[in-house]
């Protein structure tokens, strides 16, 4: 029969000496903190410097993160290596349903939007099916899966019990989407307009400290020229043109800081719950549920970023923006 997890063998009957069991709560501090160093280096790593190495990267944390978790006194099972078979039902059935949500979401033009993610579509056929396929499994999922579910989630478990394991561990899953929500920005404009709370098709905001009109930008001041043009008009003397205000850059494509922390806080909110979620999950099927559903959520979203067809403009808005 499979023991559960965090009941070591021969426990409530004196097995487990004190001291060891001391020694073990007495180093999980540490090795909290060594789990989040591993994990913030990985994050910068993967979103910041080298992307394209996010694979070795993750699978190098990854082991990192168990052998720290293993020399803490970690069993597998509590780690979530456990209850494979049910969690293969589990993952199999949410993924299916993963695949009919998007199906559905393309085929209606009012959700459509939401899929079609220009990291996807700008992509070759072999590129995105590197990320579908070795990326996102490897270069996202297995570390994220087995870093905060997996050994975060058992090292704060053990000294302080599931509910502040697992309220740490979705926190700090919130906190790691900081970087993705940034890039989301500029691939998925409308998903980040949904996850800062606005609503989808509203026009892109501007700074409020920005004071030009767009509408007479570039026209002067009240947007009609003073001088006198066509046939016939007297020659008059033009003044010596201005050099282009130069307007500073503004992170990430010149988006106002208010916007970035708007759609960057509703992302960690998100996936702050995403990862409560999961939690639960990994406690029913081991961490094999909730990296199927993960990597389905992920993997999918490339392909049906691809499937998704364009959008048609509405009566009257004229086509729509490239």
């Amino acid at each position: 029969m499979e023991r559960e997890p965090g009941r070591a063998a021969g426990a409530g009957s004196g097995a487990v000496p004190g001291a060891v069991t001391g020694a073990v709560t007495g180093a999980v501090p540490g090795a909290v903190a060594g789990a989040v160093a591993v994990l913030v280096a990985a994050n910068v790593l993967n979103n910041r410097l080298a992307p394209r190495l996010a694979p070795l990267t993750s699978a190098a944390a990854t082991g990192a993160l168990v052998v720290m978790a293993r020399r803490s006194g970690l069993s597998w099972a509590e780690l979530g290596f456990h209850r494979r078979s049910r969690g293969l039902r589990i993952g199999g059935a949410l993924a299916s349903a993963v695949a009919g949500a998007y199906a559905a979401g393309i085929a209606v033009p009012a959700t459509r939007r939401f899929f079609r993610d220009e990291r996807a579509l700008s992509l070759s056929r072999a590129r995105a099916l590197e990320e579908a396929l070795l990326q996102v499994p490897v270069g996202t999922v297995l570390l994220e899966e087995v870093g905060f579910r997996g050994v975060l989630h058992a090292l704060v478990a053990r000294s302080h019990g599931h509910g502040t394991a697992t309220a740490v561990s979705s926190v700090l899953f919130g906190l790691w989407h900081i970087l993705p929500a940034v890039d989301m920005m500029a691939a998925n404009p409308a998903l980040s307009r949904l996850a800062a709370g606005e609503a989808p098709d509203a026009p892109a905001a501007r700074d409020p400290r920005d004071s030009r009109d767009p509408r007479t930008e570039g026209t002067g001041t009240a947007g009609v020229s003073d001088t006198p043009t066509g046939p016939g008009a007297p020659d008059v003397p033009s003044a010596p043109e201005k050099a282009p205000e130069k307007v500073p850059e503004r992170a990430p494509g010149r988006v106002p800081a208010w916007q970035v922390a708007r759609v960057v806080a509703g992302s960690v909110v998100t996936t702050g719950l995403a990862g409560v979620l999961f939690t639960e999950l990994r406690r029913r099927g081991g961490l094999t549920a909730p990296a199927m559903f993960h990597v389905a959520t992920n993997s999918l979203g490339y392909l049906f970023a691809r499937l998704a067809p364009p959008e048609e403009p509405s009566p009257g808005r004229g086509p729509l923006p490239k």
